[in-house]
């Protein structure tokens, strides 16, 4: 039960020993809407609003942007509590635009479901309408940017392109590199497509990426990635590489903070 739970963390004190309250976390962090499922006790919301808004508050310190930059100018909602399923820990809802955490289940999740997020933002907002892709369909920058679709003349879109590029393509920017290679064995081993789905790629290099920053542990924003299992190291980008993308992410996340102001 989440209020039986500890979180492992090491970082600022953002709070100074103060509660946090959903509201807040709307305000801070530029949510269009925040809503807690009618099964949240007071003081699950308590705790479950002091362990977010430190997440949330250690995710802008890491890619060193404004906290309001995290609600992608307000279009993006938070769940919390609200319906899921059985073993699933949260999810990003692209109909509705939420990032929805499970209220006993959803620590860890939060990183990975945060780049889910911000992949469907800029689908519909870096990208070029070639008449390529059905305006209805639901997209998202990492499918589009691997289909050739190009990004629109932005100062924005430079360092998106390198950071996708520093995620997929090995050095000389044409193959794909050991990262996506090592994903499309391990669906080969479960004879899914999963692993190498390009949302799922983007996903867990931006999860590894802040599991690895050195300045802050946060066990309810992201943990998983470091395990040393061969399966782990084989989903995950290694140490080398997650430094070289986490670089990119702060170049780009410096730039995209400039045009979504707090």
């Amino acid at each position: 039960m989440l209020v039986n739970s500890q979180y492992f963390r090491n970082g600022p004190d953002y709070r100074f020993d103060e509660a946090a309250s959903f509201s807040q976390i709307r305000d801070t962090f530029g949510f269009a809407a925040v809503r807690i499922g009618k099964w949240v006790t007071d003081e699950e919301a308590e705790k479950a609003a002091n362990l977010l808004f430190d997440a949330l508050a250690d995710l802008a310190f890491i890619l060193n942007v404004p906290p309001a930059t995290l609600g992608l100018r307000q279009k993006l909602n938070l769940d919390f509590g609200i319906g899921g399923r059985p073993g699933v820990q949260a999810h990003y809802a692209p109909q509705t635009r939420t990032l929805a955490l499970a209220k006993n289940a959803g620590a860890g999740a939060l990183a990975h479901e945060f780049w889910h997020a911000l992949d469907h933002h800029l689908a519909d907002t870096a990208f070029i309408d070639d008449g390529s892709v059905t305006t209805s369909a639901i997209n998202f920058a990492t499918d589009l940017w691997l289909k050739d679709r190009p990004l629109k003349c932005h100062p924005i879109n430079e360092p998106l392109e390198l950071l996708l590029r520093e995620i997929f393509l090995q050095a000389q920017g044409t193959d794909a590199n050991s990262f996506v290679t090592q994903a499309i064995a391990l669906d080969k081993q479960i004879n899914r497509y999963y692993f190498a789905m390009p949302t799922e790629l983007g996903a867990r290099a931006f999860e590894a990426c802040i599991e690895s920053s050195p300045e802050i542990t946060n066990r309810f924003l992201v943990q998983g990635t470091l395990k040393q299992d061969e399966h782990t190291q084989a989903a995950y980008p290694t140490l080398d590489h997650r430094e070289r993308i986490l670089q990119r992410l702060r170049d780009y996340f410096q730039r995209l903070a400039h045009y979504l102001p707090a």
